[in-house]
């Protein structure tokens, strides 16, 4: 009788097992509690990690910039498309801390300024600072496109660039384009106007810079605000476009994301060097050094012309609405023709790809990634990549422009791009393998009922087999003794 209740036992104990460890999984019990306490503990508070990675992050970031350098100017002064060869890459370390970070609001928000800095390694490029590049002369044909309509001021610039020697192009060493120079027509016209500028850069006055002001939103009050954008100089929106939902500011800054992502949300972003939002959706699953992620993409609809998709049609300005692919940035750089775009205008309308001799757009080189861990929120691995275009056209004040075409002119591209450093991935690492454990919980109570009820049967079985008898355990044959 004990054994037989033991027995029993054991198969009520499977059965009971089995039904706690399938309603686990089901319940999602474990995965839940992991969630929550990620949850909880990624904010924006001193003391904690994601904090110190938020200020300072470890992982090193690396700009690297890509020059085209147009090769036959006097054609495309006679109406013939431009033809233009890349060169670099020329890359900077770029440091990128968070300073004169303030908590306000019960520690719900928090205020910084993001200065960055950029050190050249020339290690890391193909060419030096000095390489000279041939390009459209983009203070030129924003100084002719601002007066294009004043005939008078109009010729007194032509005759001023004539006499000067200036023309549609200019060759200058790399680091003159980046980080500035003194023009010679803006020193004139300098003269005339003392609160004009007369250097110009494609980066000027941006290293050792920030570009204002942000109070983000630490979490606190809900996971999914973690690290969001709340003012940017001091400002809730933007006034550059022509809609409300064009000019709101939505998502981080594009360093940080909260925990716990899903493949069907949008992940939000604000960049100040395109000056809007924008937003990446689910791609692929895949592994940066050895951990898992989600890529994140951002959708061709989001730079679609306002034909494609109607939620643009904010973006179009001065009543000039580009194709598809292309942002006319003008409105928020002092009136400068600039467009930007994907590198080599990938995904952009064909004719742009076309109407410069050179462009090869190819999806693994100029595409916009970033690499999520989707439990916790960090960047594994990121590739921000953006085209700066100047927009030329025949203007017939100025002799300089000749027979040009209209076109959209390529100047450069760049690779902004992180890598998660390997003390951080070793760290996250055994962050992940202590959850997968935590997670698996319920799989290892469904293996132990599976365990018991096999040894369940077992004992069934050799409980149901009789016993032999006396008579059976006695031998066929019997020998005889010798003696009897």
């Amino acid at each position: 009788m004990l054994k037989s209740c033991c027995i029993y036992g054991t198969g009520l104990l499977s059965i009971l097992v089995l039904i706690a460890g399938i309603a686990m999984v089901l319940a999602h019990v474990f995965l839940n509690a992991l969630n929550s306490r990620i949850e909880t503990e990624m904010v924006l508070e001193n003391g904690t990690e994601a904090f110190a990675v938020w200020q300072d992050p470890p992982a090193p970031v690396y700009m690297q910039f890509y020059f085209f350098n147009l090769t036959n100017p006097e054609e495309m002064l006679k109406g013939e498309r431009p033809a233009v060869t890349e060169v670099g890459p020329y890359t900077y370390r770029e440091y990128r801390p968070m300073e004169s970070v303030t908590f306000t609001d019960n520690g719900t928000k928090v205020a910084a300024v993001n200065p960055k800095t950029y050190v050249f390694e020339p290690n890391m490029s193909r060419g030096l600072e000095d390489d000279l590049i041939r390009t459209v002369n983009i203070p030129a044909m924003v100084v002719m496109e601002r007066f294009k309509d004043h005939s008078f001021i109009s010729r007194i610039i032509s005759d001023l660039m004539t006499a000067g020697g200036m023309t549609l192009f200019v060759t200058r060493p790399v680091a003159e384009l980046l980080w500035g120079y003194e023009d010679p027509l803006l020193k004139e016209l300098h003269l005339i106007d003392p609160l004009l500028d007369d250097y110009f850069g494609l980066f000027y006055k941006m290293n050792g810079t920030n570009d204002g002001e942000y109070v983000f939103l630490t979490g606190k009050q809900n996971y999914q605000d973690f690290a969001r954008v709340d003012l940017w100089k001091g400002q809730s929106s933007l006034n550059w476009w022509s809609s409300d939902e064009c000019n709101m500011i939505n998502g981080t800054n594009g360093a940080s994301f909260h925990p716990v992502i899903t493949k069907t949300e949008r992940l939000y972003m604000f960049s100040s060097d395109l000056c809007r939002s924008l937003y990446a959706t689910f791609d692929s699953e895949v592994r940066v050094s050895g951990i898992p992620a989600y890529r994140f993409v951002p959708p061709s609809e989001v730079f679609a012309n306002m034909t494609v998709n109607p939620d643009n049609a904010g973006f179009c300005v001065g009543g000039n609405c580009l194709g598809s692919g292309l942002l006319n940035v003008s409105v928020c750089k002092e009136g400068a023709p600039i467009i930007m775009s994907s590198p080599h205008f990938y995904q952009a309308d064909e004719n742009y790809v076309q109407d410069v001799f050179g462009m090869r757009p190819k999806k693994e080189d100029h595409q916009t990634a970033i690499d999520i861990n989707p439990l916790t929120g960090l960047v594994l691995r990121a590739a921000k990549r953006l085209q700066v275009n100047v927009f030329v056209e025949k203007l017939p004040v100025f002799s300089q422009t000749e027979n040009v075409k209209t076109l959209v002119f390529p100047v450069m591209y760049l690779n902004e791009s992180v890598l998660i450093d390997p003390d951080s991935a070793r760290k996250l690492s055994a962050l992940l393998a202590k959850a997968s454990v935590v997670i698996n919980i319920p799989f290892i109570v469904i293996s132990l009922g599976i365990i018991l009820g096999v040894v369940f049967m077992a004992l069934l079985c050799c409980l149901r087999t009789p016993e032999s008898t006396t008579a059976e355990r006695q031998p066929l044959l019997t020998s005889k003794l010798s003696g009897e």
